[in-house]
Order: C-alpha cells, then structure tokens, then sequence
C-alpha cells in the first residue's frame, strides 16, 4: 500500500495549485490561509499587500483577528515594526524570539497584539522572482513556545509561491500583452504613483510627475476602462514622432489601491494627419469650439475651419462631430495636456 502523503507535501502542493488558481488575489489568499493553518496550527494570521501610496498594508487574508486588531495591523505602526524587524528584505522568515530585543519593545506587540493575548509569532515579507516587495505574510500564537526550525524552513520554501499567488500585478501585467507591440509600462495606483510592470520596461514618460501619468491618472479617476492615445516625441527619432500610449483600468477584483496599467507602443495608422490636426482633435474631444481652439492655439478661426476641413477628409467622415469620435474611438489624437506648445502657425 502506498503510505500517506507528509502533511509537507500536502501543504507545498496546496499552496502551488492555489497560485496557479484563476480566482481573484483576496479569494485567493482567504484559501491560502486554510492549509497554511492546518500545518502551522496559528490562532490568528494576516496575509496583506504592501501599500505603496501610504505607510502601511492592505489586507488580503485574514484569521483569528477581531476588528481592532486587524484596524491596528494595516496601520503605520505596524508597516514601521515590520520595517525595524528586518522583514522589508528578501530573508529568511523569523519568529519573535528571533528578534535582537524583547518582542514587547515593539510598539505593534505592546499595543496591540500582546493584550490581544498572542506571545509568539512567525513572519516573512514576500518577494516575487524578480524581486518586487509585495506583501508579508504573519502566524500569532497565543502560545509562547516558538515555531520550531522545521517550520521556519517549510515557511521560507514556501514564500515565493505564496508571493505569486497573492500578487495583484500578475493580471495586470497579463492584461498589458494585449497592446500590440507593447514596449514599455507601468502600473498606476489611485495616488498617480507608478510601480514596475514586469514584462516591460520603464520609460521616462512614466517618470514621476509626468503629464502622460497625470492623463491616464485624470482617464481612470472618471471611470474610463480603456483609452488611447498620442504623445509626441520630445525628439523624433527611428521609431517616429509619436508614441502611443494605452490606459487599462484594473479589474474590480483587484485590490483598490491599484487604479490600472499604462502602456507605451507604435503608433499605427494615422492618415497623414499632422500634429496640428492631432492636436486640434484632442481639443475637439474636450468639446471645444472653434474659436476657443483659434485662442488657444494662437490662429485664426479661418486656419482651424481649414485643418478641419483637412481633418474631415483624411478621415473620410462629414462633421467635425464625427471626427471627433473617430478619433477617441482609434486613439489618434493628441490631449491638450500633451500637445507641443510653438508659436502662432497659419
């Protein structure tokens, strides 16, 4: 007779059958936690994400924590222990007896969880593959007896699948192969921060404070799931003029903190459109008027009719209402944040 499976095993297999799961990263992580506490025997865990916007975490998972100490958890305090502990590096897990000092000189332990009744405590921050800080991962004991080493061990073989499976970028980053010839991106959260894409590379135009991010950030703040548009090159260059750039808000499942991605790519098909009529169909888009687009760009009513006129052409559409809306649609204009500010043209 073939002999029982090690509980060992039992976990390791769980763990990676959970991570290649197709089910939402919250969903996810409320399963991870049943058979980590089988093996474990924890009375209380928190399984959360970092939170790149402010100091502290957003909760993923959790069991045997009543309110008031979930509340405390996600708080700064706690992501400021996590940080003097060590757990902000890629290491090995460890236990409160670990620490170099008393676990009750950590603000955390002496508010918090000592007079929720924990004594001991079993940690590791969780880093993906290729590096990214992504969450941290805490067992409480109402015992004062320390994890064993064995478990020490098992934990740290298993925290870069429990990594994965709780990585909230691994839909994003899947969702930016759908942009054709895609070659740089980045995440967005809801502050306008940007975070690795992986997959992709950086590009300066996703560099902090960038107006690029400032339009994507404004598209997914008023609900926009999908947009696409043009940024001029500050200098042309093989791959031409222009770049364009492709906004996907995340899905609903996702956790909140995370807005959507933005992604750099060719720009395709334009119709000979010049930047003057780029530009003039992004203000068309805002729903200017003609004379508003004449002051603003510093011409005559006379030269906005006549690109308009070129616009309806190439176009091939009969209003410049319908210019308008061919253009959103097909992502071939250029928003007014964008646009290349020159002198008065005729």
């Amino acid at each position: 007779m073939t002999g029982r499976v090690p509980i060992e095993q039992e976990l390791v297999v769980a763990v990676a059958e959970l991570a290649a799961a197709s089910i939402p990263p919250a969903q996810r992580a409320e399963a991870l936690l049943v058979p980590l506490q089988r093996f474990f025997g924890f009375d209380a865990a928190w399984l959360a994400l970092v939170n790149p916007d402010r100091p502290g975490h957003v909760t993923l998972g959790s069991h045997g924590c009543d309110d008031p100490v979930h509340d405390y958890l996600v708080g700064p305090v706690v992501a400021e222990d996590i940080e003097i502990a060590g757990l902000t590096r890629d290491r090995p897990p460890m236990r409160a007896a670990d620490l170099s000092f008393p676990v009750g000189e950590l603000q955390s332990w002496a508010e918090c969880l000592i007079p929720a009744g924990f004594r001991e405590g079993l940690a590791v921050g969780l880093f993906t593959d290729d590096g990214r800080h992504v969450g941290f991962l805490s067992m409480f004991t109402e015992s004062p007896v320390p994890a064993p080493g064995t478990s020490l061990a098992l934990l740290g073989a298993l925290a870069r699948s429990i990594a994965h499976a709780v990585d909230p970028v691994r839909v994003l980053s899947a969702a930016a192969r759908i942009v054709h010839g895609a070659a740089a991106g980045t995440v967005l959260t809801r502050a306008g921060n940007a975070l690795p894409l992986p997959g992709l590379a950086p590009s300066n135009l996703f560099a902090p404070g960038s107006p690029v991010l400032g339009v994507a950030a404004q598209h997914l703040a008023e609900g926009a799931e999908y947009v696409t548009f043009l940024v001029p090159r500050p200098v042309p260059g093989p791959a031409g003029r222009y770049v364009r750039i492709t906004v996907l808000a995340a899905p609903s499942d996702i956790p909140t903190h995370l807005a959507g991605i933005v992604v750099a790519s060719p720009v395709g098909e334009l119709h000979g459109l010049t930047c003057r009529e780029l530009e003039i169909l992004g203000l068309l888009i805002e729903g200017w008027s003609n004379a508003r687009i004449a002051a603003e760009l510093v011409v005559t009513p006379r030269t906005v009719a006549a690109h308009l006129e070129h616009i309806r052409t190439k176009l091939g559409v009969p209003t410049r209402v319908r210019a308008a809306v061919r253009a959103q649609r097909a992502g071939t204009y250029i928003p007014r944040r964008l646009r290349v500010h020159r002198g008065p043209t005729t």
